[in-house]
């Protein structure tokens, strides 16, 4: 097992105590990283169902129970051959024990699977659905010295990744190119499960999923953006370099988006509101004449998934959060978009340690 037992049921006490508190009898988790920090372990598909009170049961596919026992601590397990039996099994469970209210996570994660939400809902008609994102997120928020163990491991792979990736940048190469040699990598590094963007310009795109057709040119930005995992957890990182001689507004960019990232750096601080940091760092980007080309918000949690709560960029309450120890943040995460140049872009994972302060866990030497 990768995480110790005692933690996990550490956890699992603490939220069957969340879940009491607002009358949910059970939760059905359903996306990938709420399952591998309740049972220590990934797997495809996962279905977890955790009471209020007892053990959680683990819905897994037939032939795959003994592996799945040697790698986590839950020993409730139904097995399924094939869809329908999975969500029978899980609403017979519902049924059998009496539930009238059961949570789900209602949150961004590519896995949630709204078919098993629909399904669900026509075969328990008289069952109360409720969210139960904003309890796991503010218990994620916050991570344990194991978390913060793997997410720096997860630094130093991502680091080490990045120092050798930029040297892969070169005119006519595919975006799909450098990204394949990134990903080879990483894995090579352990990462199990990594994420890799390139955006070679001139046109930038925020979420740079690489292209076989958009390739490196002069007199352009390339951004490549880094989110390696150990045990699950990542630690995120990016670095933009121009193809040529910067000049006009392309060297302003380079110039503006450093400052930006110093700046960010200074004052993200426990106990400081992100809108703070914010409007700070829209001043430096007015200064360059840049404001109307940046994204809005600049940091974002980072955990056991890439880009987790809170999220400045997608979520405006979060603006008005205040950081705390224990958070795991990424800034500066808002990229300059400059047509005709590509996206300009510096990040860096960071842990808020106990008195305040900032701990790099990703940098280049």
């Amino acid at each position: 097992m990768r995480f110790p037992k005692e933690i996990l049921i550490k956890r699992l006490n603490k939220f069957q105590s969340k879940i009491r508190e607002q009358n949910i009898d059970a939760v059905m988790i359903r996306t990938q990283s709420s399952y591998i920090y309740f049972t220590g372990i990934k797997w495809l598909r996962p279905a977890l169902l955790i009471p209020s009170e007892g053990e959680p049961i683990a819905f897994i596919a037939f032939g795959e129970k003994e592996g799945f026992i040697e790698r986590t601590w839950i020993r409730n397990i139904l097995t399924f051959k094939e869809g329908g039996e999975l969500i029978a099994q899980v609403t017979g469970t519902i049924r059998q024990n009496g539930y009238k209210t059961i949570g789900m996570e209602f949150g961004i994660e590519r896995d949630a699977y709204i078919l098993f939400y629909e399904m669900f809902k026509r075969l328990n008609r008289n069952v109360k659905i409720v969210d139960v994102s904003p309890l796991l997120s503010e218990m994620r928020m916050l991570k344990d010295r194991y978390e913060l163990s793997f997410i720096r491991r997860a630094g130093k792979i991502v680091s080490n990744t990045m120092e050798k990736a930029l040297g892969l940048i070169d005119v006519g190469v595919s975006e799909t190119e450098i990204a394949a040699e990134i990903y080879k990598i990483l894995y090579s590094l352990g990462s199990e499960e990594p994420k890799v963007y390139v955006n070679a310009g001139p046109y930038p795109r925020i979420h740079s999923e690489p292209f076989r057709d958009s390739k490196v040119e002069k007199e352009s930005f390339v951004s490549i953006i880094i989110g390696g995992d150990y045990n699950g957890y990542y630690a995120n990182m990016a670095r933009t370099v121009f193809v040529g001689e910067p000049r006009d507004i392309s060297l302003d960019a380079l110039k503006c988006i450093e400052e930006v990232y110093n700046l960010a750096f200074e004052m993200t601080t426990s106990n400081t509101k992100f809108i703070d940091v914010m409007k700070a760092l829209d001043k430096v980007y007015s200064k360059y004449n840049l404001l109307d080309y940046r994204v809005v918000g600049y940091s974002h949690g980072v955990g056991l998934q890439i880009e987790e709560m809170p999220i400045t960029t997608i979520l405006p309450k979060h603006r008005f959060m205040r950081v705390k120890p224990g958070m795991v943040l990424a800034f500066v995460h808002a990229p300059i978009m400059l047509k005709n140049y590509g996206q300009v872009k510096k990040e860096d994972t960071f842990i808020i340690k106990e008195d305040g302060g900032l701990e790099a866990v990703t940098c280049l030497n």
